[in-house]
């Protein structure tokens, strides 16, 4: 087993580095040498080393900490010993500071070191084999992208196996930020359509007109601006999937065209007579309570049975907190590596405070979090110092907040929307973060409440 770790020897003189090497394989490890940092860097360039020693002062050259700076940059995860036989509490402290593990003095003792490098691969052991047990735990509660294993996503996920090769229309309901979208695409690729185009259009994120020519496309000349013809999402979806998130922020208008493309498979573009096959699957999503909106006159009730064959309601994540841990764990090994840092797990006490957490804004607030952590993290662990900032977001007084009499559901949103965009001068990123909303769904309830910016 000693054999499969790999440890280099780094001193310029020959005696010492040839006696640590000789000890280290006598207790069966593999071991290198090298005369210089320079030489050392250059190994670990080509062959990534367990364990490293490295005499603190190697002239001429870099000493033994730009040496470890170097390495690290190339193998955060490496343990680095410096050895010196001059020691002062500066140095030690130094080296520490720096990230060395240990900090041994010459003459070394034997007996020490086997101990120490037993010790160090032990806890690498440990740390190997809860990642391999990290990574088959979420494999297991995986499905196509999506990492649960609350029951609820779970029987989502034997739904979707069950209609993911039909063409029958499946409306998405969930608030932003659970995951709609990964859910259509899960549909998508776990059917019969996998290779075929899937085909996201924002319904909130373009006004009336833009997304009436986006959708189904214009022949030249069918307004200003229209110099050459489009295709619209329908035809490019060919016989793919098209996804319309945010349906329940569209026109009138658009709801009827919408209605006619569902019943009749065929539309027109804008300012066309050819008249084209509509062979998508057509997925839907929206945050919005399409049965109350049915009920208030702002969405066609033959719309929603049209949307509305097969129906995936998606939790909150403060519904499935059981899967915080397997999305934080996920979050880690991805982001961190996107952003070069060294963050491998997060402690008990910070994975406490993410369970604690409100998350209005869901699974995507939770990423953003974790992302936020591993950038401003000075260490391989995310302790609660990292999450610092989840403090600053309001939690409120510990009393229930109780509507004024009266005021309907649609005048609250339309309260709180106008109160946050005042507090943020009309900054909508800053506005759609306190909310827990994407930009797309703010600029929706703009237009829905007519607010002026």
């Amino acid at each position: 087993m000693n054999s499969t770790w790999k440890i280099l020897v780094v001193d310029d003189e020959v005696s010492m580095r040839e006696s640590l090497a000789a000890w280290l394989r006598e207790d069966g490890y593999v071991v290198d040498i090298a005369a210089s940092g320079r030489e050392a860097v250059e190994m670990a360039r080509t062959c990534p080393y367990d364990i490293y020693f490295l005499d603190l002062k190697m002239p001429p050259g870099i000493g033994g900490i730009e040496t470890m700076i170097e390495i690290r940059k190339l193998q955060p995860e490496a343990t680095v010993v410096i050895i010196t036989a001059y020691a002062t509490v500066d140095t030690a402290i130094n080296a520490l500071k720096e990230g060395a593990q240990e900090y041994m003095v010459k003459p070394c003792n034997p007996e020490e070191i086997s101990l120490f490098v037993k010790r160090t691969i032990e806890v690498k052991n440990l740390q190997r084999e809860n990642l391999y047990l990290r990574q088959r735990l979420n494999r297991h509660y995986t499905f196509q992208d999506i990492i649960s294993k609350n029951p609820a996503m779970l029987a989502i996920f034997d739904l979707i196996k069950d209609v993911a090769s039909q063409r029958s229309t499946v409306l998405i309901q969930g608030a932003s930020g659970t995951g709609k979208e990964l859910v259509a695409r899960a549909l998508h690729d776990a059917g019969g359509r996998a290779s075929r185009p899937f085909v996201g259009v924002s319904c909130a994120a373009l006004a009336e007109t833009l997304l009436e020519s986006e959708l189904f496309g214009h022949e030249k000349g069918a307004f200003t601006g229209a110099v050459a013809r489009k295709r619209g999402k329908f035809e490019a979806a060919g016989q793919g999937t098209i996804f319309l998130d945010e349906i329940g922020d569209i026109s009138s208008k658009l709801q009827m065209d919408l209605l006619r493309v569902l019943q009749e498979r065929r539309f027109f573009r804008l300012g066309g007579n050819e008249e084209i096959a509509m062979e998508a699957r057509v997925i839907a999503a929206t945050n919005r309570n399409l049965q109350e909106a049915v009920e208030h006159g702002d969405f066609r009730e033959d719309l929603f049975y049209r949307l509305n064959v097969i129906n995936i309601r998606l939790p909150s994540l403060a519904e499935r907190r059981e899967d915080i841990p397997l999305l934080v764990n996920h979050f880690i090994e991805r982001l961190a590596l996107e952003a070069g840092k060294p963050v491998r797990e997060v402690s008990k006490a910070a994975l406490k405070l993410l369970m604690d957490h409100d998350w209005p804004g869901n699974v995507r607030e939770l990423e953003n979090a974790v992302e936020r952590a591993i950038v401003t993290a000075r260490g391989e662990v995310l302790d609660t110092a990292d999450f610092d900032f989840l403090a600053q977001a309001p939690r409120g007084n510990g009393s229930r907040w109780t509507a004024p009499d009266g005021m309907s559901l649609a005048q609250i949103e339309k309260h709180a929307v106008e109160s946050v965009l005042d507090r943020t001068d009309g900054n909508i990123k800053q506005a759609a973060e306190i909310l827990g909303v994407d930009r797309s769904t703010l600029y929706a309830m703009i237009r829905r409440h007519n607010i002026p910016r």
